[in-house]
C-alpha cells in the first residue's frame, strides 16, 4: 500500500530553530516511510531567490529535501505566498518537482485539486492584491535581480507589514471563501481539495453542483507538525487523531 504525506506553512527560519529542528525529526523519522511527499507552499518564512538560500541559513533545510528524494521518495514543493520566488536551481538542488497552481491528480480513488490556498482568500483585498503583484513576472525579475541584502531587507519589511496588516483583520476575512472554494473545485471537475495557507486544519464535507465533495485544511507548523497521511483509500490529519476519512465517507472535524 502506498503511502503519501502532505504538509505546508512550515514556515521555516533559522529565528525558529525549534522549527527547523521539527523538520528534520520528520524528514528522518516520517518522510522516509512515504513514496511520496507533497510540500503545499510556505515551507520557508520567506524565500528571495535561489541564489539567496545558504545566506538565509536554509543549507541544512536544503540537504534534508535532498536526503529525502535521494532516499527514493518522490518529492514534490508548491509554491506559496512566503516562498513564491522557488525556482528551478531550487528543485534540482533539492531534487524535488516544482507544481504548478493548481495541481491535479487522482488520491484515494478520488479526483484531486491541490493549491497552496491563498488563493481562495478572496474576502481578503489586499492579500489578493499583493498576491497579482508579486506573481508578475516583470515584478519578479527585477526584484530578484537585486542585491541580496536588498532582497532580504525587502522580505522582512513585507513580513512585517503583512504581520501588522493580519493583525487588524477579523478572521473570517483570511479564511476561504466558500463560493471560491465550490467555483475551483467545479471548474476542475474534483471530489476532494486539499490546501494549507488558512493555519486551521480540519476535514470538511461540502457539497458541489450538489455531488459529495471534501476539503481538507493541513495545519501549520508554528507550535506542533501537522501531517496528512493517506495509505490507500485512508485519510489521517495529524495532530487531531479524528481527523481520520477514507474515500468512502468524510469525517468532518
Amino acid at each position: 500500500m502506498m503511502t503519501t504525506l502532505f504538509i505546508s506553512d512550515l514556515h521555516l527560519t533559522p529565528e525558529r530553530p525549534a522549527g527547523i529542528q521539527a523538520f528534520e525529526r520528520f524528514a528522518r523519522e516520517i518522510a522516509l516511510g512515504a513514496e511520496e511527499l507533497y510540500i503545499l507552499g510556505d515551507l520557508f518564512d520567506y524565500w528571495i531567490g535561489d541564489d539567496a538560500g545558504n545566506h538565509l541559513g536554509h543549507g541544512h533545510t536544503l540537504r534534508l529535501l535532498q536526503d529525502i528524494s535521494r532516499a527514493g521518495v518522490r518529492l514534490y514543493v508548491m509554491r506559496g505566498n512566503r516562498d513564491f520566488l522557488l525556482g528551478e536551481e531550487f528543485a534540482a538542488a533539492t531534487g524535488c518537482v516544482l507544481l504548478e497552481e493548481p495541481t491535479r491528480l487522482h488520491l484515494g480513488g478520488l479526483s484531486t485539486l491541490l493549491v497552496h490556498g491563498d488563493g481562495l482568500c478572496t474576502d481578503d483585498i489586499d492579500h489578493q492584491a499583493f498576491r497579482r503583484q508579486v506573481r508578475a513576472g516583470d515584478w519578479q525579475a527585477d526584484f530578484l535581480a537585486r542585491p541580496i541584502a536588498e532582497r532580504e531587507a525587502a522580505a522582512r519589511a513585507l513580513r512585517y507589514q503583512s504581520d501588522a496588516l493580519k493583525a487588524g483583520k477579523p478572521l473570517e476575512i483570511m479564511d476561504v471563501n466558500p463560493n471560491a472554494v465550490e467555483s475551483l473545485m467545479r471548474d476542475h471537475d474534483v471530489e476532494l481539495l486539499i490546501h494549507g495557507h488558512t493555519h486551521r486544519p480540519g476535514m470538511h464535507e461540502l457539497a458541489v453542483d450538489a455531488r459529495p465533495a471534501r476539503r481538507i485544511v493541513l495545519g501549520d507548523w508554528l507550535d506542533q507538525e501537522s501531517v496528512l497521511r493517506v495509505d490507500g483509500d485512508r485519510f489521517v490529519l495529524s495532530p487531531d487523531p479524528t481527523a481520520t476519512t477514507s474515500s468512502g465517507r468524510a469525517a468532518i472535524v
